[in-house]
């Protein structure tokens, strides 16, 4: 796991907190160190604080997205709603505030590598390659293509697809997604769901903001819309 963080005494707190776990921590001080140490060691989480000296944390996000669909936790203070949701529209797939608690974090990294190694579901019997309008879910490819172009999609993006998919024209209320693709029933936050649904239709929508595949019904939640 790679570990950046300005902070010297967060850092090496936590850093020995998630060892105690039984994480390999990588360590980095600023964000350009942080994109050197990815680089070299290719981590299989990445836990990110926004407020860097150098470069931003979102800043940092984006270039480790430009190549990279790796777990991407960020950490933000409490009274930073609005950086929170610019970071997860950054490409983060989760994020922990300030002061952090170990044993939290611990069961947030264990949720978004959970994540990574996931299987969606297939009915026996039918078809693995699900069409919806231009868009084709390939799930056992871990592949979305849009108009026969292939999508690059997070793994979270990909996860809460697969689960729009899998309840086509079924109503999905924000509490039942963070349970379905983050594995939170009291962990989670409304806003972490919204963050993603924007991204995904970003991807899969002809128009973002007038969304005609993933709709949102108000009051309740979410629709994937199979015709």
């Amino acid at each position: 796991m790679l570990f950046i963080e300005d902070d010297d005494a967060i850092r090496v707190a936590l850093r020995m907190a998630l060892e105690d776990e039984g994480y390999e921590v990588v360590e980095a001080h600023d964000g350009a160190s942080g994109l050197v140490q990815f680089g070299q060691h290719r981590p299989d989480a990445v836990l990110l604080d926004l407020r860097l000296p150098d470069l931003s944390g979102f800043e940092v996000c984006k270039a480790i997205r430009a190549t990279s669909t790796v777990p991407i936790i960020m950490v933000t203070a409490q009274t930073e709603a609005a950086d929170m949701v610019a970071g997860l529209e950054a490409g983060a797939d989760d994020y922990i505030t300030k002061p952090v608690v170990p044993k939290v974090l611990s069961a947030r990294i264990a949720a978004v590598l959970r994540r990574v190694s996931y299987s969606p579901p297939v009915d026996e019997g039918h078809s693995d390659i699900l069409q919806f309008g231009d868009l084709e879910l390939r799930r056992e490819q871990g592949v979305v293509l849009k108009g026969g172009v292939e999508l690059s999609l997070t793994r979270t993006e990909f996860r809460m697809l697969c689960e729009f998919a899998a309840h086509a024209d079924a109503v999905l209320s924000r509490d039942q997604l963070l349970e379905l693709v983050w594995g939170y029933e009291y962990l989670g936050d409304s806003r972490l769901v919204d963050a993603h649904v924007r991204r995904l239709r970003l991807k899969v929508e002809d128009s973002p903001d007038d969304p005609q595949r993933i709709v949102t019904v108000r009051g309740l939640g979410y629709r994937l819309m199979s015709q």
